[in-house]
């Protein structure tokens, strides 16, 4: 008998396809002989990440979902497009499972897996999950979830419904800041405020955080900064910095989050699923911007998990930049002058990290399931 294939189907985004290598990895590391596919959008930023894995991949043309007459059309034909791939491929693959991992490149995968009587299966880290992984819970057969908020999402299904918090890769929780800090030439003696929008960037933080360089310039006896710009943003910030009296690294993209994080005193960013539990497993304080123009503002309650437990705050990315920046420049001002502060902030991120999650759907998949 042919040994079982997982085909893993999500992308556009690090936030999908970060914890489904975490899973994949643990998967072949209990059982070397099963095999692993991907299935991802054809955004670059996937070809990047997965290019680093050693795991085979398929580009699909999927595209999200807009309601404007023009686009819906556009939409439905490369969700049929991607289903007759996805279906061909698995198909012809004997022991095939399915293993959703949200965003509009899962679902027609999903949906071809379930057609053809195969195991489908999701994962869904964000507290709110989006309208592709509501449609896959309605087949799915086992949902793992990071919060157990999410569950009344998909308690009305026949899904099997296990709660494992947020795959990582392997690294975070005991991955050694000097790694990091030796490869970016970074000081060791001073403290890290790390900047980051994720795996594709967020201009409005970017923006708040330059407008606030002299300022920060105040804190450059003590600290140093490290700017994750996103690779379309890298130019425009980088040029932002000419002059900047403190200590500065200025990054398009870096991949190793699990040392960097380690290595940070204070992180501003967003509070994507799996960013939130890189904090809170890096034990690092954090000042949550999320993204404000998700309908179901998922983000925000993504960071409340942080923010319940004292492990982070949160500033609104407003409209008005002199209103974003003021706001980030109160809470940096208070955290990167208050050790103690910190300190509590990263132990109290504890209380809801999760590093095991990878490990347990891995030994889940790999049994008799």
């Amino acid at each position: 008998m042919a040994c079982r294939t997982f085909f893993f189907a999500g992308g556009g985004t690090g936030g999908h396809i970060y914890p489904a290598i975490a899973v994949a990895e643990q998967i072949v590391r209990i059982r070397p002989e099963l095999g692993i596919h991907f299935f991802c959008s054809e955004r670059e930023i996937d070809a990047q990440i997965l290019s680093q894995t050693g795991f085979g991949s398929t580009r699909l043309p999927a595209k999200g979902l807009v309601f404007r007459p023009g686009k819906l059309f556009s939409f439905w034909k490369s969700v049929v497009a991607s289903y007759r791939i996805a279906r061909e491929m698995l198909a012809d693959t004997p022991n095939a499972v399915v293993v959703g991992v949200g965003g509009y490149v899962a679902a027609p995968v999903c949906w071809a897996g379930h057609r053809l009587g195969l195991p489908v299966m999701l994962l869904n880290v964000d507290a709110v999950p989006g309208r592709a992984n509501k449609a896959i819970g309605r087949f799915a057969d086992v949902v793992f979830l990071q919060f157990e908020e999410t569950r009344r999402y998909f308690e009305k299904y026949k899904a099997q419904v296990e709660i494992v918090g947020c795959p990582l890769r392997s690294g975070f929780g005991k991955a050694l800041a000097a790694k990091a800090i030796e490869q970016l030439g970074l000081d060791a003696d001073k403290k890290i405020l790390l900047v980051t929008g994720a795996s594709s960037g967020s201009q409005s933080i970017n923006e708040a955080v330059c407008s606030l360089l002299e300022r920060l310039d105040s804190f450059s006896g003590d600290w140093q900064i490290v700017h994750l710009t996103g690779r379309g943003n890298f130019q425009e910030v980088e040029k932002r910095y000419a002059g900047v009296k403190i200590e500065h690294k200025v990054l398009g993209y870096y991949d190793d989050m699990a040392g960097l994080l380690a290595a940070a005193d204070l992180v501003v960013g967003r509070s994507g699923a799996v960013s939130v539990a890189e904090y809170a497993s890096a034990g690092v304080a954090s000042i949550c911007m999320p993204y404000p123009h998700h309908k179901d503002m998922h983000q925000y309650h993504n960071a409340a998990r942080l923010v319940d437990v004292g492990g982070a705050v949160i500033v609104d990315d407003l409209a008005d930049l002199a209103e974003r920046a003021g706001w980030l420049w109160e809470e940096l001002d208070e955290l990167m002058g208050d050790d103690a502060k910190r300190r509590e902030m990263a132990a109290n991120c504890g209380k809801v990290a999760t590093t095991a999650a990878a490990e347990a759907i891995a030994e889940f998949v790999c049994g008799d399931f």
